[in-house]
């Protein structure tokens, strides 16, 4: 569903591979996070491709303080497109998901669109506990503020 989902886009002043090598580093997660629940990564190496699953030290008042999330790589194109699902460790994922695309406008420029889409969430139940979407769209245009600055350092 169209209303299931939110992006946002910016572009930033530098190569897409140096905004790909933040993104698909989870201990830069937190840097980047607009929404203020990663606390830190739980020691996961650099996201290498599809099906990999990395760990992060969350919290939130929407799951009653500190929690940890697995999630699980569902999309890989070097320099391109990192994408995972999110759930509660432990736990399938229930549906929601994490997109980044990148998009080359040169050697020092790179358009980024950031989504977060729970579509997939069909438990209605969890969508009313949940109360989606949990991070909002000016959540998600500071995370773009932010990697902007972890990447090009201003």
């Amino acid at each position: 569903m169209a209303d299931d989902k939110i992006t946002v886009e910016r572009t930033i002043q530098a190569s897409s591979d140096r905004v790909f090598d933040v993104l698909s580093n989870p201990e830069r997660h937190q840097e980047i996070d607009g929404s203020g629940f990663i606390q830190s990564d739980a020691g996961t190496n650099r996201i290498q491709g599809t099906g990999e699953v990395f760990t992060m030290n969350m919290s939130g008042d929407h799951m009653g303080g500190d929690y940890q999330t697995e999630n699980t790589v569902t999309g890989f194109e070097p320099n391109r497109l990192i994408a995972w699902q999110t759930a509660p460790a432990g736990k399938e994922p229930p549906g929601w998901q994490w997109v980044w695309e990148l998009e080359s406008q040169g050697s020092d420029e790179t358009l980024v669109r950031h989504t977060y889409d729970w579509s997939g969430v069909t438990d209605q139940q969890l969508r009313d506990r949940v109360g989606f979407p949990l991070v909002s769209e000016a959540q998600l245009e500071d995370s773009l503020t932010r990697l902007d600055q972890a990447v090009t350092g201003s």
